[in-house]
């Protein structure tokens, strides 16, 4: 890569940066963070994984609905936004990076039964 076309992408990355952190400050106020894993310039695609606490908050997926929409307007060589939460979704994160996956543990609840020894899971005896 030449000097110049660096240069451009060190300006590209800090824009990018400069974006996240003036239009979404709540990433890490909330203990959140955003960091660029890939910016391609010529096609304008970039991908951005937010971790820590974004990581399997309920809020993730507007945070990522609104970054890949605002900053497609407002830097115009970004074409196209991937983002992900780190929850094994993959890159886009339309789901707050769950339910891609198909694999891992899902919920159980009270009175579900399980094949997990018999064991009976009714959850905590109400004090009354």
């Amino acid at each position: 890569m030449s000097t110049d076309s660096q240069d451009a992408d060190d300006d590209l990355r800090e824009r990018v940066t400069n974006f996240l952190r003036r239009n979404f400050p709540q990433i890490q106020m909330h203990g959140g963070s955003a960091a660029i894993q890939h910016l391609d310039r010529e096609s304008g695609e970039i991908h951005i994984a937010l971790g820590g606490a974004c990581s399997g908050c309920g809020i993730s997926p507007m945070t990522i609905q609104a970054i890949k929409s605002r900053m497609t307007k407002e830097i115009p060589e970004i074409t196209q936004v991937h983002a992900d939460t780190g929850m094994g979704g993959g890159a886009d994160g339309d789901l707050g990076g769950m339910g891609h996956s198909g694999g891992g543990t899902s919920p159980s609840f009270p009175g579900e039964s399980s094949d997990d020894g018999g064991e009976s899971d009714e959850g905590p005896q109400a004090p009354f």
